[in-house]
């Protein structure tokens, strides 16, 4: 299937899509959920086995073939402009992230989670596509601004409510590899958290009102959106935070944005709508491994480069959330720029042959 192809028809893709990503990382979810509501307790170095996965496993490599995106897009082989555009992007942008990190750290780490919010519910408003072709239809851009304000503040802010200690916890970690100063305190205390609290209701109430008033919440894809969002609610409220967003970032965020680049590849999308994920994620693995190791290198060089960095868990997860933060800035501006060639932000979806590219 080429890539012209799949922007004339795109409906073929969501159930495969489903059935291979959704469901799966849905139903881990659910039974998490379930088993940590019920009282179950993960040691704590369990909980950091998912970011270890990630190293290797969808996490780190979900990204790690941005700079093939615009050859995909073009339906050519993969050319050096496009390369040396996207190359020198991760250069401006991640050089700049390291350099705040390195002078003010505090600052550096909230930009990470307002970043962060943004990308991941980017990444949630294009996964709507994948219960129908007509997944975001009527709901217009406010609306959807909305539902990347909530779905992205989910995983960011819901463990900050119910989990504040554990998240300064990190907020320290992350900070302290670069000096003795830690995040401000008032922003775990119990003013702020009422604040973010009652912002992300609010963001919640709008985006119900906005899907009554545009008549969503009357198509087949509401309900399962909303069933999401609500499950993923109670996900961060009970599961503890290190495992709660390792898991969501190595079975929720990245499986989705990877289906989405398996979609643009002619070869791929072809094994994967035929019933082979596993030929098709072959596919982007081979892809992704050499980008994948080069961020490996760069985390082994932060760790000789970064003042304090340490062997204990909370250290090595501090100085992964730096690497990440490094390479989301970038990324999220390429996934940005993915959106706009495939209209995610248009009221509905382009016309057949409209050239923006295949929408799952």
């Amino acid at each position: 299937m080429s890539a012209k192809s799949s922007d004339s028809d795109p409906r073929p893709a969501p159930p495969a899509v489903r059935g291979a990503v959704v469901w799966p990382s849905l139903l881990i979810v659910l039974a998490l959920t379930v088993a940590f509501a019920a009282g179950l307790h993960a040691p704590a170095w369990a909980q950091y086995l998912p970011f270890a996965a990630s190293l290797v496993l969808f996490g780190l490599p979900h990204g790690a073939v941005d700079h093939l995106v615009p050859s995909r897009f073009s339906g050519r082989k993969a050319d050096g402009r496009g390369i040396l555009a996207v190359v020198l992007l991760y250069i401006f942008l991640s050089g700049l992230c390291l350099i705040l990190w390195f002078v003010a750290p505090a600052i550096a780490f909230a930009l990470f989670i307002c970043v962060t919010v943004f990308h991941w519910g980017a990444g949630e408003l294009h996964a709507a596509l994948f219960f129908g072709p007509d997944g975001l239809g009527g709901l217009g851009p406010t609306g959807r601004v909305f539902l990347v304000l909530l779905r992205g503040g989910i995983p960011m802010l819901v463990p900050l409510l119910f989990f504040p200690d554990a998240y300064e916890g990190v907020a320290a970690d992350a900070a302290g590899l670069f000096g003795p100063g830690a995040a401000p305190s008032w922003a775990f205390g119990p003013a702020f958290r009422l604040a973010a609290g009652a912002a992300l209701s609010v963001v919640a109430l709008v985006l119900v009102s906005r899907a009554v008033r545009d008549g969503v919440a009357r198509r087949a894809v509401f309900p399962p959106l909303a069933l999401e969002t609500l499950l993923l609610f109670a996900f961060f409220a009970v599961v503890p935070p290190i495992l709660a967003v390792g898991l969501y970032f190595t079975i929720w965020h990245a499986p989705r944005h990877i289906a989405r680049l398996v979609l643009l590849d002619p070869g791929a999308s072809t094994d994967f709508l035929a019933g082979r994920p596993g030929r098709a994620v072959s596919r982007f693995a081979k892809d992704a491994a050499p980008l994948t190791g080069l961020a490996l290198a760069l985390l082994a060089g932060l760790y000789f480069a970064v003042p304090r960095a340490a062997q204990d868990p909370g250290s090595l997860l501090a100085l992964y959330l730096v690497l990440v933060s490094a390479l989301t800035l970038p990324h999220a501006s390429l996934v940005a720029y993915m959106d706009l060639r495939q209209g995610v932000w248009k009221r509905s979806l382009p016309p057949a042959g409209a050239g923006h590219g295949p929408v799952t």
